[in-house]
């Protein structure tokens, strides 16, 4: 009998050692994205109408509380990734998701504005603090090898959440909106810490060195990858990657942010597609799914094709996918219009974010993050206010959609601009060596 427990146990470890716990920390990530980028990002046009049914207030006074949570988030960047270096993305989950609950629970309760801005502040900054940054910097962190597949599987976990989306129209429908924020608030501070212990942990060097042997042995890219140089924050502010990576992520969360805030909004308003609640809100797992799906597949294609040369045809299919939403008059133009966004932010999103862990590396990683995501977040804070403002002058959104269109077009050149930066170290020897070239003539 012991020599057949001895021979389950020796199965049961050689089994869990063929998954590495990258592969785990992934899946929190992706778990963590579920809970906190739901009310805030999937779901807030679907809570914005629920606002804007009980209040009749402008479109921009609604939206705008997207625009004023966000700039929280964009403020503190920078602090919230030296913050989750210096002290582990387990702790930043634990004090987000508390915030972040706490948060929903005050928006469930509101009477007025100042209420309403004051409470979604305080869920936008607690998810932002314990959500993407924490979640992405342990991922790098864990992920020498298939850094971009990773990382995608926690930006799925935001399309994901997008499921939630139709169980909420319909909780709104029967209960009411206050009842359905109030359950998800309780929901955030509960699971919080099981979110946080699986996220906690840090990678020993022993099994970074097997990562690293296991990808040296591969040519070419992903070799160097494992040879990767630890900028400090200071070096990659110095770099052209850094600005051209930040002002690409910039223009595109311009359309990134309006959607989130305003898209149930087009589809159910006369103006735009004209959809009822229940089909509108069909709309979303078209587009969840096919984000879901793209972005896993862009991770993938990110560790074997040079993201540089991917990005800017994904961008350009992102600006498409808004001129199909401009137009859109009935429920298949507004399900191409999923489709197609699926497909192009879906993809686009993992590649630009592995471009910062591959060009900077592991050391600094949350804190050159955070300062990334201050240009990074101004597109995204401002588009929602921005896109109720002109649909209150016009009446209609169609061409603040064409207008974000074209900074897709935009973003789609400055990326090019994002080639590989080169170490301080590997630079002051190149100029010694042209030096000495230049006395020897």
């Amino acid at each position: 009998m012991s020599m057949i427990q001895e021979r389950i146990s020796a199965v049961r470890a050689r089994t869990t050692r063929r998954v590495y716990h990258g592969w785990w920390v992934s899946l929190a990530g992706a778990f963590n994205m579920v809970l906190s980028s739901g009310p805030t990002y999937q779901a807030s046009s679907v809570l914005f109408k629920a606002i804007e049914d009980e209040f009749g207030w402008s479109r921009a006074l609604i939206s705008g509380v997207a625009s004023f949570g966000r700039f929280g988030g964009a403020m503190l960047g920078p602090v919230e990734g030296f913050l989750t270096d210096r002290f582990g993305s387990g702790k930043m989950v634990l004090v987000g998701f508390t915030m972040g609950g706490v948060g929903l629970i005050a928006f469930s309760m509101i009477q007025g504005a100042l209420q309403y801005y004051f409470a979604f502040f305080l869920l936008s900054l607690g998810f932002s603090v314990g959500g993407f940054v924490p979640s992405i910097t342990a991922v790098n962190a864990w992920m020498v090898r298939n850094r971009a597949t990773g990382m995608s599987f926690v930006i799925g976990g935001s399309s994901i959440a997008g499921l939630l989306v139709p169980p909420m129209v319909w909780s709104i429908s029967n209960y009411g909106w206050r009842p359905t924020v109030f359950v998800i608030g309780i929901i955030a501070i509960v699971l919080g810490p099981l979110v946080a212990r699986l996220l906690g942990r840090r990678p020993t060097p022993e099994e970074l060195e097997e990562q690293t042997r296991s990808s040296s042995s591969e040519p070419g890219r992903r070799s160097r990858q494992a040879r990767l140089y630890d900028f400090t924050p200071k070096e990659a502010l110095r770099t052209r990657a850094f600005w051209s990576i930040s002002m690409t992520h910039m223009l595109v969360n311009l359309s990134t942010g309006a959607i989130s805030g305003h898209l149930f909004l087009q589809l159910t308003d006369s103006n735009g597609v004209n959809l009822d609640d229940a089909t509108a809100a069909s709309v979303l797992p078209i587009l969840v799914v096919t984000s879901f799906v793209f972005q896993l597949g862009g991770g993938i294609m990110g560790d074997r094709i040079s993201k540089r040369v991917l990005v800017p045809f994904l961008l350009l299919i992102q600006g498409g996918a808004l001129v199909i939403l401009a137009i859109a008059d009935s429920f298949i133009m507004a399900a191409v219009f999923a489709v197609v966004w699926g497909v192009g932010f879906g993809a686009r999103t993992p590649l630009l974010h592995a471009m910062r862990g591959e060009y900077f590396g592991r050391r600094h990683f949350g804190t050159i993050l955070g300062l990334s995501s201050f240009p990074m977040s101004v597109g995204i804070t401002l588009a929602p206010f921005l896109m109720g403002l002109v649909h209150d002058i016009q009446h209609t959104y169609e061409w603040g959609l064409y207008v974000l269109a074209a900074t897709c077009v935009l973003a789609s050149v400055t990326i090019l601009f994002a080639t590989r930066p080169i170490p301080p170290g590997v630079q002051q020897r190149m100029r010694a060596r042209r030096a000495r070239e230049r006395r020897n003539r």
